[in-house]
């Protein structure tokens, strides 16, 4: 592992962001594993909020699915998240991230395109829709 993700581990531990997501991966019933990139994968969560494919809470991506979906640009995305953990100084980031969701809501009715939080970690890698802002869209005028 790089030693960027090794100190992004233990800040993720120390911040308390890591040992959050361990306890809520247990509270939704996820079974959890060693990932790569230094996180730790929680399949199988049973709870349908939040709305995402994965999400991810210090360390710990996350998802409903069983293994196989965290690979590849949702993985790097998820990844980047973690990382946003560790940078904000752990717990502090949920507050910061539900005011981004409804910011984003308000500009565009989706809680991904104008989060900054998701636009930092890549829309696309995602798999968040690109939608315009309310005041860009054209009115159907029928």
């Amino acid at each position: 592992m790089r030693p960027y993700f090794r100190f992004r581990r233990v800040v993720n531990w120390i911040n308390l962001s890591t040992p959050l997501g361990l306890l809520i991966a247990r509270v939704g019933g996820a079974t959890t594993s060693p990932g790569e990139l230094g996180l730790i994968y929680a399949h199988g969560y049973r709870y349908n909020f939040p709305i995402a494919r994965a999400f991810t809470v210090g360390n710990v991506v996350l998802t409903k699915h069983q293994e196989g979906l965290l690979q590849g640009p949702l993985l790097l995305h998820e990844s980047r998240h973690a990382s946003q953990y560790a940078a904000l100084i752990g717990l502090p980031m949920l507050p910061f991230y539900v005011l981004s969701v409804l910011v984003s809501v308000l500009v565009c009715g989706n809680p991904g395109t104008y989060n900054l939080f998701e636009r930092l970690a890549n829309l696309d890698d995602g798999g968040y829709a690109r939608i315009p802002p309310w005041w860009r869209r054209r009115r159907n005028l029928n």
